[in-house]
């Protein structure tokens, strides 16, 4: 299953989102830090809701820290600075998708390490980017669709009786 990476994030509640996407998914969220705020943060928590007994989070004090501890896999980031779309590529089970902080992306380095680098596609070209929890859920679930992830969670919908 993809893991989703956010490196060095800035906003709670754009990572209280994704940790409830997360959650939703069963996908493994991995924080690398220094984060922009203490994981404790009232609208980090708030917009996760009551979802976090639910996520798989893994804290990594820095990029170094993250790299020691990755398992295997692709690292694939995710930026306006990508050469594929995020629809073209072919995704792998042991990927791990990398995100960047909300203003600056991710960072160079994080990018050349990177196995591969995916854009998400836009029509209007004066929006630059979208919002890092919107980018995480296309990216994340692309890659589940693809995988076939997606139709096995069907299955736990509550029925409509």
């Amino acid at each position: 299953m993809p893991q989703v990476v956010l490196v060095q994030p800035q906003i709670p509640p754009n990572t209280g989102n994704v940790a409830r996407t997360c959650a939703a998914t069963q996908t493994p969220l991995h924080l690398v830090g220094p984060l922009g705020f203490e994981i404790s943060d009232r609208q980090l928590k708030r917009a996760g809701l009551d979802y976090w007994p639910y996520v798989d989070l893994h804290y990594h004090e820095s990029l170094a820290a993250f790299y020691s501890q990755q398992q295997f896999g692709r690292r694939i980031g995710f930026s306006t600075s990508g050469k594929c779309s995020h629809i073209k590529f072919e995704y792998r089970q042991d990927d791990w998708l990398l995100f960047g902080c909300e203003t600056q992306g991710l960072p160079p380095e994080v990018l050349q390490s990177c196995d591969a680098v995916l854009y998400i596609p836009m029509s209007q070209a004066h929006v630059r980017s979208l919002n890092l929890s919107v980018s995480v859920a296309v990216g994340l679930f692309e890659a589940q669709r693809q995988l076939k992830l997606l139709e096995i969670a069907e299955f736990n919908q509550p029925s409509a009786d």
